[in-house]
């Protein structure tokens, strides 16, 4: 009976949002999780030898060099402080400190999205290819079943297939798209949806724009340009410029952050492509530098798999391993 409970217990957590999570995760729970457990299995000492893999295996799994060695610190202190670690399962003494230092990264920085004012206006910023598209339909759907009215606006202009997109999208959920012809002025377009979604008295506006690479200064200067345009008519626009991240390029995040916002100031990150190949443990390192809030994961292709962020199951997820 125990071992029949077992196994139904296991096809539930596989077919749940954490089990999504915990598979999302997978190449940084086996660099850092799976890893540390068999550096440290039967080990009664923290030799400098094994202090130092450590720090290399924090550093591997993408979390960058100023949080390994913050986290570092924080162990030569607990073992400096505790003088019965050794007699402790040293493999948990050292997860347990690793945990909370992650944690304690996102505290001051987590936040979920507020919808403070109507029309709320959402621009979507990133480089190409990041799942912006994508992203929105993704959000409108979690909007439209919360029994918000939302808008989507077509500010991409440059890449015909990304207006078909959006106009599918709209289509196949009634929900109304602004769009003009490809290669029409972004910040027009944008202009004129944040007008229709005032007169039309939308709750929520999701505003693509076109992939653009985080060095290039004049397609940087037009985002800036298309937030000068939205405080014509709304002073308080974008109330939420989120950027879209792509999970599996770890470290290269950092500089698309910094740049991005520099230009117009991030106020929340969704990392996409959240699947088994996925460098997610950068989002500790972008946190730490910017104490930008992460708003979703996307976690996979269906229309449902975005999923809000939660820093204490992602850090959970990391560590949860089979070994």
């Amino acid at each position: 009976m125990i071992e029949w409970f077992k196994k139904k217990q296991k096809t539930a957590e596989k077919t749940g949002v954490y089990a999504r999570l915990k598979n999302s995760l997978q190449k940084t729970r086996n660099q850092l999780g799976s890893k540390l457990n068999k550096l440290l299995r039967g080990q009664e000492q923290l030799t400098p030898a094994i202090l130092e893999e450590i720090e290399s295996l924090l550093i591997s799994a993408d979390l960058g060099i100023d949080t390994a060695q913050m986290i570092m610190q924080e162990i030569n202190l607990a073992i400096t402080h505790d003088k019965n670690q050794p007699n402790q399962n040293t493999s948990q003494f050292i997860k347990n400190i690793i945990k909370q230092k992650l944690q304690d990264i996102w505290l001051p920085c987590s936040s979920q999205l507020y919808l403070h004012h109507a029309p709320f206006v959402i621009l979507m910023i990133g480089i190409n290819g990041s799942g912006k598209t994508t992203t929105i339909g993704k959000l409108a759907y979690q909007f439209q079943q919360q029994g918000k009215k939302v808008m989507l606006v077509a500010g991409d202009t440059f890449r015909a297939a990304a207006i078909d997109q959006l106009q599918e999208l709209g289509k196949r959920n009634q929900i109304p798209v602004i769009a003009q012809h490809i290669g029409a002025d972004s910040a027009s377009v944008i202009y004129d949806g944040l007008q229709a979604a005032i007169s039309r008295n939308v709750d929520i506006v999701l505003i693509d724009t076109a992939g653009r690479l985080h060095t290039h200064t004049n397609l940087m200067n037009e985002l800036k340009k298309i937030k000068r345009i939205m405080q014509k008519l709304e002073i308080t626009a974008p109330h939420e410029t989120m950027l879209i991240l792509d999970a599996s390029i770890g470290m290269n995040s950092i500089k698309q952050v910094h740049e991005f916002h520099n230009a117009i100031g991030v106020t929340g990150i969704t990392m996409t492509k959240m699947d088994g190949t996925a460098k997610g443990g950068v989002l500790f390192s972008i946190m730490q530098k910017f104490c930008i809030p992460v708003r979703y994961l996307g976690v996979g292709e269906e229309i449902g798999d975005l999923r809000l962020f939660d820093a204490e199951q992602f850090v959970t997820a990391i560590f949860d391993t089979d070994d």
